[in-house]
């Protein structure tokens, strides 16, 4: 067998796009993964399994996980306290999938099929009023699938905007176009 893929290390991978492995993202720590830069044990979310998994595809010893990255914990599911959200929106930029719903002085809410249990809408909230809980059993989880689709389609949304204000800082440093004015 050949040499594995970072997209198959990242198939594997729960999607969470959380950065606790020390990565932007899944992508990023495949790819450190498969160019031998990054152990196996890095992603907490994805825990013991993950990495019995991920020690099986690459024909390599599991290791425990590395607690420098976090503890293997139970999905979890971000929750905004409407008493104490002041609607500051400073939660949407950090959320990889947008599962935070809300614009500015507005009440803010997660749509949970959609959360990650990332937590990097955490230390963004300057009234903590955002708040993880346990996965409701009732609830179905997102899958790492959906999940990769969600940042997807953030990352481009992202480029996007990115890409309105470049133009328009361009026609902005290009001053105002005479040519286009019409004669009195």
């Amino acid at each position: 067998m050949g040499r594995v893929e970072a997209a198959d290390i990242d198939a594997l991978l729960p999607q969470t796009q959380c950065a606790r492995c020390g990565y932007a993202g899944c992508l990023p720590y495949a790819q450190a993964i498969a160019a031998g830069a990054a152990p196996i044990n890095q992603c907490p979310p994805g825990g013991t399994a993950l990495i019995g998994r991920l020690a099986a595809l690459l024909k390599r010893d599991a290791l425990p996980l590395n607690p420098r990255h976090g503890v293997e914990a139970p999905v979890r599911l971000a929750w905004i306290d409407p008493e104490i959200c002041i609607g500051c929106a400073r939660c949407l930029p950090p959320c990889p999938v947008d599962a935070i719903l809300g614009a500015g002085r507005q009440l803010h809410t997660v749509i949970a099929p959609w959360c990650t249990g990332c937590e990097l809408c955490l230390p963004s909230c300057p009234v903590d009023c955002i708040h993880m809980h346990d996965w409701p059993q009732d609830e179905a989880q997102p899958s790492p699938a959906d999940n990769r689709a969600r940042y997807g389609a953030h990352q481009a949304r992202q480029a996007a905007a990115r890409s309105a204000r470049d133009l328009e800082l361009a026609l902005l440093k290009q001053g105002p176009s005479f040519s286009d004015s019409a004669e009195p």
